[in-house]
């Protein structure tokens, strides 16, 4: 039998198992819930045992108190651990007393303000969601869109100019209007190294990377020149959008929970359906299991590719235009503190999957949002969440690491979830 007709064989078995779903296979999946999930569970305990390790062996404190005696260093080494990491939770959830206090109180007020810490992490999540969504989905395709910073920006820049310069609409009209802008916005971004990748072969890594900083320049002239606010003098800002464009928040000032992270849920929900209930989700999925394979089952390569950097550029974009929309109400150079390659470890950590990207998302969020906290009541560096971060990403990223320290017996059968990243040898 010669190759063209084993890769059509090949094919016709990835179709099938695609399409073929028994109901045996669905009560093993049941059975192995805790088997899909242990890895990164683990993974988090693990960095942030590892993160209070490092607290304690960098702390002042500690250092002073192994001077007096070896017991008042280890009491002080597990306090400065229970004093930092009681921060976080109450910077990132809340302080449990003071919500129990509200609850019974029954004042509105108090009761917002003592379960804001745990709004404001999920206002931090947002952002987050739209990204990792956006590498999830390149993953799923065989894409590594390294552009999601700059196609951030773009939808932003996008979003802000249709905010302030399209004026005389309803709200339910101009919000949705400037939203859908974003993502347009996104989109064209991602279109332009997914059609490198599809018509050349160019490397999407390296080209998404150039993209981003174009978008940077791009929107700093923007920012500099067309798009500057009259009267600031010169600064980098846009003018504000109009009130009509905002994304609605829930509660009063300081409060800033919005209807973009309702938003951002019902998009995960959408990216799920299309990827596992849609035909076009299968040939994105069967093209980033084995692009060949897909080319003899007869699907179009080239378009499946083309039309997956769009989507996951017009995810990217709607992540600028949320920040926009829902809190800056202007656009200036610091829009983004790296959400866009952020997002690239919470697909990872999600499993490339729209549930495990909400999950993981929310995970750093709520890190990100409690670091304040943590490094103004006991000093600790914000740094450390980020190292603490990179520690879990690891672990998910290698997971025989936590097999070997959990003695976890490595499953006879594993999901395939990799993709055929091909980017990497820069073919088609």
């Amino acid at each position: 039998m010669n190759k063209p007709d084993l890769e059509k064989q090949d094919a016709g078995k990835v179709v099938l198992q695609e399409l073929t779903d028994s109901p045996s296979k669905k009560e093993h999946e049941k059975k192995s819930f805790w088997m899909s999930i242990r890895i990164p569970v683990l993974a988090i305990v693990t960095g942030l045992l590892l993160g209070a390790i490092l607290i304690g062996v960098t702390s002042a404190n500690v250092f002073a108190a192994f001077g007096v005696s070896f017991g008042n260093g280890i009491r002080e080494f597990f306090k400065e651990i229970a004093t930092a990491y009681t921060a976080l939770f109450q910077g990132s959830i809340g302080d449990p007393g003071r919500m129990i206090a509200a609850l019974q109180s029954g004042d509105a007020l108090s009761i917002r303000e003592a379960f804001n810490p745990f709004l404001e992490s999920l206002v931090q999540s947002t952002p987050y969601i739209f990204g990792g969504l956006a590498v999830a989905l390149g993953f799923r395709a065989g894409l590594f869109n390294i552009g999601v910073e700059g196609q951030l920006f773009i939808g932003a820049a996008c979003a802000t100019y249709v905010g302030y310069a399209v004026t005389g609409l309803p709200a339910f009209i101009h919000m949705p209007l400037a939203f859908l802008a974003g993502a347009l916005g996104g989109a064209i971004w991602g279109f332009v190294p997914g059609i490198l990748k599809a018509t050349t072969g160019g490397h999407e890594v390296i080209n998404t990377i150039m993209m981003n900083w174009i978008a940077f320049r791009f929107t700093e002239w923007l920012l500099s020149g067309p798009m500057t606010r009259p009267g600031s003098g010169g600064m980098p800002i846009s003018p504000l959008i109009q009130k009509t464009a905002y994304i609605p928040q829930f509660f009063q000032s300081p409060i800033r929970f919005h209807l973009g992270f309702f938003i951002a849920l019902a998009v995960a929900w959408l990216v799920w359906w299309l990827l596992f209930k849609t035909t076009l989700g299968l040939n994105l999925r069967l093209v980033g299991t084995n692009p060949r394979a897909a080319k003899y089952a007869g699907l179009s390569v080239v378009s499946t590719t083309v039309v997956a950097m769009v989507m996951s550029g017009a995810l990217a974009g709607m992540a600028g235009a949320n920040q926009i929309l829902a809190l800056n109400h202007s656009m200036a150079l610091g829009l983004s503190s790296g959400y866009g390659f952020d997002s690239i470890a919470l697909a990872l950590l999600g499993n490339n999957h729209p549930l495990g990207v909400i999950l993981a998302s929310i995970l750093f969020g709520t890190l990100r949002n409690g670091a304040t906290k943590m490094m103004v009541i006991s000093q600790i560096p914000i740094d450390i969440i980020s190292i603490i971060q990179a520690f879990i990403v690891m672990f998910v990223a290698a997971p025989a690491i936590i097999r070997a320290i959990y003695r976890l017996r490595k499953p006879e059968k594993e999901e395939a979830t990799a993709v055929f990243l091909s980017g990497w040898g820069g073919g088609k």
